[in-house]
This record gives structure tokens, sequence and C-alpha cells, in this order.
């Protein structure tokens, strides 16, 4: 799924690529009179073989990233049981088990990567979304990529973002029954919460912050970055912060992607 909407953008993509000639094939295919301007290696185990591969390549080549797709066990079990595959990990053990060994096996390569999306929620409309804002663009140097995401705690924590913000402090707008049909990304609810001297010193000092913080990152080379604002249920609190803050940040001259991963349950 990765793969076809990396493809659908122009990038060249080599699937089940194995370890061994990763660098090798990534080195032909960066080359300059090679003609691909966007390659995307597709690698489904790590080893440290890998490993070692992935860092030579990313010693003597420009802009690389690597990015790791992962989901929950239950929804990887749905997924495997609906395709009717075989875990590569399965015989003699139940499908769940082989899939936490692999994740045990995977954490090298996880913790290694630019960027870990969670798919767990995720439709190939929204991959296809998240992948386009990661690689889509024209000058993928530009900036460094900034994504703020809400969320509810009662939902789980997410599990690819780089910083979490609990915004539970800030008074419910759900127990207001005008509010309550409302989402945060309405006027009502941030202006709600706004005019509240605590919520706007929250967003004072987090705009502060923010202002010393990205320009850091970006100078220690971090190409992505990924906050989470987290409320009880991920409708209110959370999404009007999310929002507010990518308004100040556009404002900033920043262009950061705005989700809100619970805001319709």
């Amino acid at each position: 799924m990765a793969a076809g909407a990396l493809e659908d953008m122009g990038w060249f993509v080599i699937d089940n690529l194995p370890g061994a000639l990763v660098s090798k094939v990534g080195e032909l295919a960066t080359f300059g009179g090679s003609g691909y301007e966007r390659v995307a290696l597709v690698m489904g185990g790590y080893d440290d073989e890998m490993s070692a591969e992935v860092s030579g390549l990313r010693n003597r080549v420009d802009d690389l990233a690597t990015v790791f797709l992962e989901a929950s066990t239950d929804v990887l079990v749905r997924r495997y049981e609906s395709t009717k595959r075989r875990h590569p990990l399965a015989d003699g053990q139940p499908l769940t088990a082989a899939i936490e060994q692999e994740r045990e096996l995977l954490i090298k390569a996880r913790e290694s990567a630019d960027i870990v999306i969670d798919t767990s929620e995720l439709n190939p409309h929204e991959l296809r979304e998240r992948l386009s804002w990661h690689f889509g663009g024209d000058d993928m140097t530009e900036s460094m990529r900034l994504t703020l995401l809400s969320f509810g705690f009662k939902h789980g924590l997410p599990r690819d973002v780089d910083m979490v913000l609990d915004c539970r402090f800030l008074p419910n707008p759900y127990w207001d029954e005008n509010l309550r049909s409302l989402s945060g990304k309405d006027p009502e609810i941030q202006e709600y919460l706004i005019d509240r001297p605590l919520a706007q010193r929250f967003v004072d000092h987090l705009e502060t912050l923010l202002t010393d913080l990205l320009p850091a990152y970006q100078e220690e080379g971090k190409s992505y970055l990924s906050i989470a604002f987290g409320c009880t249920g991920g409708r209110h609190r959370s999404v009007a912060m999310a929002e507010v803050m990518g308004r100040i940040l556009k404002e900033q001259g920043w262009q950061p992607q705005v989700l809100h991963r619970d805001i319709d349950r």
C-alpha cells in the first residue's frame, strides 16, 4: 500500500529488497546518471546486516530518510486474517506471539527511523495523505516537516510522535450542553478555551518554547518533528489547541500539518 502510494507520487520503488543489496542498489539508483530523482527501497525485515547497509548508505547519500510503518497487534492480526497470509514467524506459535516476536526484532529499526507512522487507525487514503505530506513535495529539503496531532488519552497514546502535551488541565467544553456537539475546530470551542487566562498563558508559553526549539531542531538536522496534543476524548480541547498552535506557527513561517486522530470518535 505504501509502495503504491509512493509510486503514484513519482517515486521509483524497489520492493522486497534483500539487506545485502541495500547499499549497492541505493548507490546505483541515486547515481547522477541513473535518471531517478526519487528512489524508495522497501524492506520487510531488519537485521544487523541490513542495519549496517542502511547506515553505510546514509553516509554516502544525501537527503536519505528511513520510514518505519507499524500497527497495533490487534490490527495486524485482523490484516493477516483478512488477507489469508502466513506470518513468516508463525511456525509452531500463535499469530499474536509471532507478531510480538517480530516487534522485538524490529526495535532497533524503529529507534533509528527518521519517521515512524502508526497505521493502526489509517485507511489507505489517510496513509497516502500522510506519505504525501512527507514525500510528495517538489523540494524535500525546503524545511523541517512539522506535524501537530490531536488525540484522546482514552483511545491510547500515539506511538509516532516526538512530543506530547497534556491539555486535560483546561476546562472541558463537553460539560456544556451548548458546546458538546461541536469540535475543537469550531470557533466557539476555541474562544471558550482561549478566553480563559490559564489557556492563554499556556499558548503564550508554548509559542515562546517552540520559537526557540523548532529552529534548534532544524539546525541539528532534524527533518521531521511531530507534536501531539492530548485531552480525554480527543474532540474538544486537544483539537482546539492543535488548531490554534497551527495558525500561530504558520504566522511564524512554518507549514505544519494539523491532524486530528480521534475527533470523530
